[in-house]
Parts: structure tokens; C-alpha cells; sequence
């Protein structure tokens, strides 16, 4: 499942992988919160969005936008707020969340860590093999971040196994 946080416009997807590079579109959509609306409230949307899609869907893992900051740091805070509540659904169920910043978002999609947002949705338009373009653009994030977590599970797998075998589990590298 990949999400784009936010807290005004949500993005949610879910993929199947296939063989090698594969990826299958199985949902997408947006979740939207009104902007006048209490805090409070807003985040009890995305709750009940988020619970109903992992009820839903059952995915394996989660894949989301790391958060960072440019300059509103009001913006930052809400959707920090936006991120706990998906954070901790995925973890009352026991589901793994990946994070990624968006350069390397657009990297694993385009090739390209500064694509802007048309590149990506021409990409992920053609990777999925769509008829059209995913709107709005929350809706093409989700699945741009689903399917870079999907190519890049392989890698997290074979080096994580590899952290147990030679006993570094720092996730840093290690010369002994």
C-alpha cells in the first residue's frame, strides 16, 4: 500500500507485485478533509479512511512519503499529525512501514531525483499501463511511492538478511 500524506488530500493505493518489475494497480484514491474542519476531526477521517482501506486491502507492507521540511513548518506539522495516525494503523495490525523522501521516489519512477509532478504521472501512467492519468496528483504520489517500495523490496530483503547473517544488524556497514 502507498501513501501519500497529507491532511487537506490523502493519497492511498494499493498494488500487486508480479514477476520481476511487475506491478499490478489494484486501488487508488484521495481522502480529503475539509480545511475549516477541527483537527481533531480531519484526523479522525483519515483514520477511518486509512483502517477502512488496510481492512480492505490487507497489504503486506506500507510505503510512504518521509516528511520534510522546506519552509511552512505549519504545513509540516499537520501532515506530521496525518503520518501518526496512518503510522499507527499499519502498526496495530502488525504491517512494516517503509519511508522514502521524495527524490528517491522520483529516482526509482523516472530516473531522475528532480522530476516534476507531470514527468512522474507519465511515468507511473505508463509503468501501470493506465488508460489515464491518475488525478489528482495525490492519487498518482500514492501509487509512484507503492511502486518504488515494490521495486526496491527485493534490495531491503537481500540486505537485511545479509545484516542477520553477518550479525550487524546497526544497518550500517561493517568491516571485521
Amino acid at each position: 500500500m502507498g501513501i501519500d500524506p497529507g491532511l487537506t488530500r490523502c493519497g492511498l493505493s494499493v498494488l500487486q507485485t508480479g514477476k520481476g518489475r511487475q506491478v499490478i494497480p489494484i486501488a487508488v484514491g484521495v481522502v480529503r478533509t475539509p480545511s475549516d474542519a477541527e483537527l481533531a476531526e480531519r484526523l479522525l477521517r483519515l483514520s477511518n479512511a486509512v483502517n477502512e482501506w488496510l481492512d480492505d486491502y490487507k497489504p503486506d507492507v506500507v510505503a510512504m512519503e518521509r516528511i520534510f521540511e522546506r519552509s511552512n513548518v505549519s504545513t509540516v506539522m499537520h501532515t506530521a499529525h496525518a503520518v501518526g495516525v496512518m503510522v499507527l494503523a499499519a502498526a496495530e495490525r502488525g504491517i512494516p512501514v517503509y519511508m522514502y523522501t521524495p527524490s528517491e521516489v522520483k529516482k526509482a519512477i523516472s530516473g531522475n531525483g528532480r522530476a516534476d509532478k507531470k514527468q512522474m504521472t507519465v511515468m507511473i501512467t505508463r509503468i501501470l499501463g493506465l488508460g489515464a492519468p491518475p488525478k489528482p496528483a495525490d492519487a498518482a504520489d500514492a501509487l509512484a511511492i507503492a511502486v518504488c517500495h515494490c521495486w526496491r523490496a527485493p534490495l531491503l530483503a537481500r540486505t537485511k538478511a545479509a545484516e542477520v547473517l553477518t550479525g550487524n544488524t546497526t544497518g550500517k556497514g561493517s568491516w571485521k
